[in-house]
């Protein structure tokens, strides 16, 4: 019955207004794909029946395709928000022991409380991963690592070795306190700072005080007392509570000879002990010259706390850390299909693999057939509003149509129903 062709014709409609409306509520979804409603019309044939008096049956959704056009790319303040310029989809883990994988579009990642790179969803970022030396080491899927972020780079070393450059004023004179006193500036003429480090890799500031002890006549030899502290910790030698420079009359260094080595100690917190020398290099000397470090260095080293991640074109994940290293942590997975229509969607803009998708091909980044990697970028969604406005009163005139055919429909029915 005619009846029954209206009526498809509304549920058709209704599946448009569905589509059309579902693109527009997503038009602000990050990685959003809007899909577009098929149809097919239906005809009832027989091998008898003549081809030119077929009458349709009415019509039926043939499929809601989705369309995997590129959104438009907005910028952003993360390095971690990325965004795929071309083919390709994110790989991504539901949980770090996933056996299957989703893919997306949508890459707002974030760093998660036990720092890998997940989604909003908790999604762990599939990487190809980096050998010692850092060479990236492609492979399949299921050779991907999830992305963590290290904590800590390098190894720490105490300091054993300090070296100053200083320059001491010849014009200075004894203090007028007898006894040095840190606290009491009074009772020394100089002082220094520098940044050691213990065996845990832990910065500690050593102190260092000079004190003249000598003034002799004009040109003649003088002395000065070296006074050291680490945080509060006083530093002997042999037992004795300074060290002793010597300068000739030219204002040449005399003694030491050799590197001051301190007692060992055991910085505050540390539970292990530590033996520092201090050694002046060539340009020391007294002048007459306000009091300079001209140079100064340890061969102490922290462990390196991690400052900061790039993502490159390639997809390649760089950290920068606070001692000066750098480590390729991978290199972001990309993978295509042969029918990205054919993905079944997971809602969160993420989509699985069907038999109608095919099986992903994996790659990387500016590989044959994939797109280049866009870091402190987001894909926003494909819908454009005002097409979808159009299509929408365009779905809501089919559906008067179709009623109004349903409601000619019921004035036949009733006008036989009539009849006397």
């Amino acid at each position: 019955m005619t009846i029954y062709t209206s009526l498809s014709g509304l549920q058709a409609a209704q599946t448009d207004l569905s589509v059309i409306s579902h693109n527009l509520a997503n038009v602000s979804t990050n990685g959003f794909k809007k899909s577009r409603s098929e149809f097919a019309d239906v005809i009832a044939s027989s091998v008898s029946a003549k081809p030119g008096s077929a009458i349709g049956s009415g019509v039926l959704v043939k499929n809601n395709r989705q369309l995997f056009t590129q959104g438009n790319l907005i910028q952003s303040q993360s390095s971690l928000d990325l965004a795929i310029s071309g083919d390709g989809f994110f790989a991504v883990k539901p949980q770090l022991d996933s056996v299957g994988t989703n893919f997306t579009r949508n890459g707002a990642f974030l760093v998660d409380a036990d720092r890998y790179v997940v989604d909003a969803q908790g999604g762990h970022l599939q990487v190809h991963p980096a050998d010692g030396s850092g060479a990236v080491v492609t492979g399949s899927l299921g050779a991907a690592q999830s992305l963590r972020l290290p904590a800590t780079s390098g190894t720490a070393a105490a300091t054993q070795n300090v070296s100053l450059t200083a320059t001491l004023p010849g014009g200075a004179a004894v203090p007028s306190v007898a006894a040095f006193d840190r606290f009491d500036p009074a009772s020394y003429n100089n002082s220094t700072q520098t940044t050691i480090f213990d065996a845990e890799g832990n910065p500690r500031t050593l102190t260092n005080y000079f004190r003249r002890e000598t003034v002799g006549a004009a040109g003649a030899p003088s002395n000065w007392s070296v006074f050291s502290f680490v945080g509060d910790q006083p530093l002997t030698v042999n037992g004795a509570a300074s060290a002793t420079l010597a300068f000739d009359a030219t204002g040449a260094l005399t003694a030491p000879t050799a590197p001051i080595t301190f007692d060992s100690f055991t910085p505050t917190g540390s539970p292990n002990a530590q033996v520092v020398s201090l050694g002046f290099g060539t340009g020391t000397a007294q002048r007459a010259q306000p009091f300079d470090i001209s140079a100064r260095s340890q061969d102490g080293t922290a462990v390196g706390l991690i400052q900061g991640v790039t993502v490159d074109a390639k997809g390649l994940v760089r950290a920068s850390f606070s001692n000066g290293d750098t480590q390729t942590l991978g290199q972001v997975v990309l993978a295509s299909f042969t029918n990205p229509g054919g993905l079944r969607q997971l809602g969160d803009s993420s989509w699985s693999v069907t038999g109608l998708s095919g099986e992903p091909v994996i790659g990387a980044a500016g590989a044959n057939g994939f797109g280049d990697l866009l870091s402190g970028t987001i894909e926003r969604s494909n819908v454009d509003t005002t097409e979808e406005l159009v299509a929408l009163i365009a779905a809501q005139r089919n559906f008067q149509a179709n009623a109004q055919a349903l409601e000619t429909d019921n004035q036949v029915i009733q006008t036989l129903f009539n009849i006397q």
